[in-house]
């Protein structure tokens, strides 16, 4: 499914749309170049998840974790590494399945080899008539 984002809000309310349809130790695999959105919709996505609290890039800490909420949400910034093997030795395998939990991952096409069979892809480009603008992808959430 393909959507038009126009702002940072509608990009969160994406997110929010998709929390609703993702099953247990679900994995999201986001692609988009630097402010593309991929923490915007990542905080809408938890939010729809029912965290109430702050949620930020994971840059440098490369995974955040956020619970209170229905789930909890492990939330991991690939872009500084190097290899899939760096993402395994982080204990991604038991973010997977130790627990009910949402895996998202920024960047992940650095660590593509890594990522599930069956993950949600979500892509954000910009959008070619207004750079303001995203267009985002997902495939394989259902419809939304």
């Amino acid at each position: 499914m393909e959507y038009i984002s126009h702002s940072e809000s509608e990009t969160e309310d994406l997110g929010q749309r998709l929390a609703a349809a993702l099953p247990p130790h679900a994995a999201l695999a986001f692609e988009g170049g630097l402010g593309m959105g991929k923490t915007a919709f990542t905080r809408g996505l938890v939010r729809g998840l029912g965290y109430k609290g702050r949620v930020t890039s994971p840059t440098y800490t490369i995974v955040n974790e956020y619970r209170g909420g229905q789930v909890p949400v492990f939330h991991f910034d690939a872009y500084r590494l190097n290899n899939p093997g760096e993402l395994w030795d982080l204990g991604f395998e038991d973010y997977l399945t130790g627990e009910d939990g949402v895996c998202v991952i920024e960047w992940s096409e650095r660590v593509a080899e890594a990522m599930p069979e069956g993950s949600v892809r979500v892509s954000l480009a910009p959008h070619p008539d207004n750079e303001n603008w995203r267009v985002i992808q997902i495939e394989g959430a259902g419809a939304l």
